[in-house]
């Protein structure tokens, strides 16, 4: 049966690692404690409560949460009220022209041809649905966006090495599972994507974090996908 959606990561797969946590996470890190003190009463109290039940803190002020989340920014922690405040604090920045999606020069044109030739093109990423979102939209070579069918992140799809969270997402596009490739640099997600009954290629580049492992298939570039022999 032939593919008929693609579903991709974005650090380290669509994007460079160094762009998504130089860019975004500095953004965050500088402005968390002054978006904190703006949005009391609004959306910083979400992030508040959540941050001081994940890291077992429930009397923690909030410069001690800005610290416990400055300190998830820093580990590159995949925790849901941090990546709320990013996304948040990060569209501000996306609209004013101080941060821009940057993308690998293979990959723009690879999914213009994929959603040219008809095939579904979904994202999922660790990072906001926001996040994810203003990345593509406000893309530094020309807008993405509109190319993407759905975004799933941590919150409404689940954790990316979980069975589970694939699974959800095939359901919720409404693709049988063999009809979906998975794209991530990740091979614990590549694991869980094929659990799922998902195809799935590996994509590894050059000073990126994660090294390949079998027995996935691996390629340098989104040029390299032949979708008619996977």
């Amino acid at each position: 049966m032939s593919i008929s959606a693609i579903v991709v990561d974005i650090e380290g797969t669509t994007s460079p690692t160094s762009s998504v946590r130089e860019d975004l996470y500095g953004y965050t890190r500088e402005r968390l404690p002054q978006w904190l003190a703006d949005n009391r009463g609004g959306a910083a109290d979400a992030v508040i409560t959540g941050t001081r039940e994940l890291a077992g803190r429930p009397d923690a002020d909030e410069a001690e949460v800005v610290e416990i989340l400055r300190g998830w920014l820093n580990s590159d922690v995949k925790a849901q009220p941090l990546k709320t405040a990013q996304g948040l604090i990060c569209a501000e920045g996306f609209r004013s022209g101080a941060l821009h999606g940057q993308f690998f020069p293979d990959a723009p044109p690879a999914l213009r041809a994929w959603h040219g030739a008809g095939l579904a093109l979904y994202v999922y990423s660790s990072g906001s649905v926001r996040n994810q979102q203003d990345w593509f939209a406000h893309a530094r070579d020309g807008e993405l966006a509109s190319l993407i069918g759905d975004w799933f992140d941590l919150n409404n799809a689940g954790s990316k090495r979980e069975r589970a969270s694939y699974e959800k997402i095939a359901g919720a596009i409404g693709v049988p599972a063999e009809q979906i490739l998975f794209l991530s640099d990740h091979p614990d997600e590549l694991d869980a994507a094929v659990a799922a009954g998902w195809s799935a290629i590996g994509v590894t580049r050059p000073g990126e974090p994660n090294s390949p492992r079998p027995p996935h298939r691996w390629v340098g570039s989104f040029a390299e996908i032949d979708l008619e022999n996977l």
